[in-house]
């Protein structure tokens, strides 16, 4: 925001950890100050360099956002984001940076056979073409925020939290035995599931936001 160099961004993980939400967070914290956020769909990315050309002279700092962003192979917005990483962006367009969400780190599908592919060559090891060729896109973005798992405390906290916006002030024990179950049925811990454990029961207690009835 203040025009020192920065990196793009890549946000991956586990789903439901709050990746989009963090993006989006930044948005509203500094739109004031002349941030601007495009939202970027992958079918659209092959207009990316378009896109930095009508906005690189504009005032404002912006984010092109790419959401739960993966590739097959052969997509063609793989290789236009790879070109606008390494060019518009990275150097010609200093009010633009990349942040992608992904589930996966280096953004493809990874197979069996591409680390059977791998080569010994004396004492050192070298990735097949296959290999280097995911890696390549990720290594792309200077920045990377992993995000992991939570465990049961960290949920029974996000719980706890959005209890307290629904005006539930205390988690009970059949409460906390009730958001656990839920945990079982989802299949997984994060703060998306804690949002819509709170959001069933308030619904089911007639509970609304500061505990309106």
């Amino acid at each position: 925001m203040q025009g020192y160099p920065a990196n793009n961004v890549l946000l991956t993980g586990a789903r439901g950890t709050g990746k989009s939400s963090l993006v989006k967070a930044v948005l509203n914290k500094y739109a004031a100050k002349g941030l601007r956020l495009i939202e970027v769909e992958k079918h659209d990315l092959t207009d990316l360099h378009d896109i930095v050309e009508q906005i690189c002279r504009r005032p404002e700092r912006f984010i092109l956002y790419c959401d739960d962003l993966s590739f097959e192979a052969d997509e063609p917005g793989y290789k236009a984001l790879k070109v606008v990483l390494d060019g518009s962006i990275a150097t010609a367009s200093e009010n633009v940076l990349v942040y992608a969400t992904s589930n996966r780190r280096h953004l493809m599908p990874e197979f069996m056979q591409d680390n059977l592919d791998t080569k010994h060559i004396g004492a050192e090891i070298h990735p097949s073409e296959s290999v280097e060729e995911k890696i390549s896109l990720s290594e792309r973005f200077g920045l990377w925020v992993s995000f992991y798992p939570f465990d049961q405390d960290q949920y029974l906290d996000i719980v706890s939290h959005w209890l307290a916006y629904f005006g539930i002030g205390e988690m009970l024990p059949p409460v906390r035995a009730a958001a656990l179950q839920w945990t079982l049925g989802r299949g997984s811990r994060s703060g998306r599931v804690a949002w819509q454990f709170a959001r069933d029961w308030a619904g089911r207690h007639r509970t609304g936001v500061g505990g309106n009835k």
